[in-house]
Parts: structure tokens; sequence; C-alpha cells
């Protein structure tokens, strides 16, 4: 091979790079959890916060951290940050950094986690924290107490007994004479009246969010039923609930009510079984899907092949009909 060819060879390679590199990116994605309890950890109790700001920060040259990247989670408690270029983000970390506009739940910032890779592929790659939690200033009145034992009271020390040097000999007082004891006179006893019967609880109000309930995508798009839709609406876009790769695959301006009308093309009918799936763990505390259970479900299969896609969608439809364990409890709205 001759030099001219080497260096076209050689300028090829750089131009590659370059193009290469030009079009990688990184997503960071993450949920903020209000922990009411206080205790650190992802209990029934807890619910995701929006309005929270969450910072990213990872080391510099000189070894300190400095801040890279500053969003606000959405109203279900994700958030999402986007970086141009394949960076080694692996050292970063994120924390809850303010309230914005989220509720008073932000008293205290729980503790930072660091970022851990999901995948890389094709230039791409996804990261993802572990829940991040926003405290209150005290836990709620319905958090158990923590028992402090109580520790016994020390045993007092006595100064030691007094020595009497051997020349002096206390002088002994004379013997004093009692009088004889009298026998006191005992009262009858007195016959308290039974206390009285506290009165019976009354039985506690059921409650629709405890009870096991599964809901069709046809039952969840009828006029009578609208009043169910209280976490998210019909016209919130796909993109925004379901993240970047959702709204690669659907678009940006798609609605979930829209979502919920498709059928026949695998891709259509995973997001309309997944919309019902959220609709439903949000609805009822026993159904089979967490609301984030279900995000996760809809990416990994949003990622893989056709068939992943079609298992997801089954898997969805069956937890949504019931699986002969739970019905619809759905009521017409007044």
């Amino acid at each position: 091979m001759d030099w001219s060819r080497k260096l076209s060879f050689t300028a090829f390679l750089i131009v590659s790079a370059a193009i290469h590199g030009a079009y990688g990116e990184a997503m960071v994605t993450g949920t903020v959890f209000c922990d009411q309890c206080r205790d650190g950890q992802i209990s029934l109790s807890d619910y995701p916060l929006y309005g929270i700001k969450v910072k990213m920060a990872c080391p510099g040259s000189d070894g300190q951290f400095t801040m890279w990247r500053e969003e606000t989670t959405n109203w279900l408690g994700n958030y999402a940050m986007k970086f141009e270029g394949t960076s080694d983000l692996s050292r970063c970390y994120a924390q809850v950094s303010g309230n914005g506009q989220g509720s008073g739940c932000g008293a205290a910032a729980g503790p930072a986690a660091y970022l851990r890779l999901m995948f890389r592929m094709f230039d791409m790659e996804m990261y993802t924290v572990d829940p991040l939690l926003s405290q209150p200033a005290q836990p709620m009145p319905f958090c158990p107490r923590s028992t402090t034992p109580v520790l016994a009271p020390p045993t007092p020390a006595y100064p030691p007994p007094v020595r009497l040097p051997p020349s002096v000999t206390p002088a002994s007082p004379p013997p004093v004479r009692l009088p004889a004891p009298v026998t006191p006179t005992i009262p009858p006893p007195v016959r308290l009246p039974p206390p009285p019967q506290p009165p019976k609880a009354s039985p506690l109000p059921p409650a629709p969010f405890l009870e096991a309930s599964s809901c069709s995508h046809q039952q969840w798009m009828m006029p009578e039923h609208r009043c169910y839709w209280k976490v998210i609406s019909p016209d919130t876009k796909v993109a925004l609930v379901f993240g970047l790769i959702a709204a690669r695959k659907y678009g940006t301006d798609l609605t979930l009510s829209q979502g919920m009308n498709g059928r026949g093309d695998p891709y259509r009918t995973l997001l309309r079984e997944g919309t019902t799936a959220l609709l439903n763990s949000y609805n009822s505390l026993q159904f089979p899907y967490h609301p984030l259970g279900v995000i996760q479900q809809m990416n990994w299969a949003l990622m893989g092949s056709t068939q992943q896609v079609l298992h997801t969608a089954l898997r969805f439809m069956r937890a949504n009909s019931g699986n002969d364990t739970a019905t619809c409890r759905f009521t017409p709205c007044k």
C-alpha cells in the first residue's frame, strides 16, 4: 500500500471515529419517593413525589465532585437526564437537592445513590438510579413508633463506714420502753360498682384501594368510569408516562386514551394492555404489578424482540382480566 492510500485510509478512520462519537448519547432515569415513616426504605405508605429537584454530580479532573445536571420530577415521580457523548457516568451519583413545586414532604433529603449501567448499545448508554428518598420533618402519625429500652438506674455508691478510734468508747443510751402495741380496727371492705363496659367499636368503612380489582381496557374507557382516572388522565402523553424509549416508538403526541384504542399490531397491543395495567396498579393495592414494575416491563419489552413484546402484552392482559381471582369493582361515577 503506497503512502497516498495509507493517508486516505487514516483520514477515513479519523472521520469515522468523529462521526461515531458525535451521535453517542447517555440517558439517566430514576424515581423519587416520599419516605413518610423516615425509615430509609420504600414501604406501602410511601408514594412518588412531583416537582422534586434531583442533581447529578460527577468527579472532575481534580477528584472533586461537581454538579453536571439538575432536573425536576414529573407527577409520577420520574426524572430523566440526557447527555450528548459516551462519557463514563458509572462514578457519578444522584441526590435530592430541593423541593421545587413538590409537597411538604421534602424537609430532608435521603442518601445519594450511584448510577448503574443498564445496557450499552449502538453508541447509546442507559443508566438507572435506585429510588431516591425525600423525608418529612417528623414521621407520619400512622407510622409505628420505635421502642427504646429503658436502662436500670445505677446503684448509688454509699460512703465507707466511719471507724472510731479505739480509745473512745461511745456511751450506750438507756433502753427505751415502748408502749404496748394497739391493735387497729380494720373497717369493712368497700364494694365498688363494676366498671362500665367500653362501647363496641363500629366496623371500619370499606377501603376500595385495599381490595383486589382488575378491570379491562373497555371498562376503563367507559364514560361512567372516568372518575377512576385519578393519578393520570386520558389526555396524558404516552412519552411522559413511559419515558424516552416509548417516545421513540410511539412518538411524543400520542395520548393514553388513543393508545388504549390500538389493536392488531403487537406494539399497539402492548401499549393498550400496559396502560390498562398501570391504571389498575394505581387503583388497587393487590394488583399483581406495581406502577414502577409496569413501566419497567414496558421498556424491557420495547428494547427486545417482537416475540417478547407479545409475551409481555399477554402477561398484562391476564393480570387485567383478574386471573380468575379478582373482578372489576367499578361502580358508575356520580
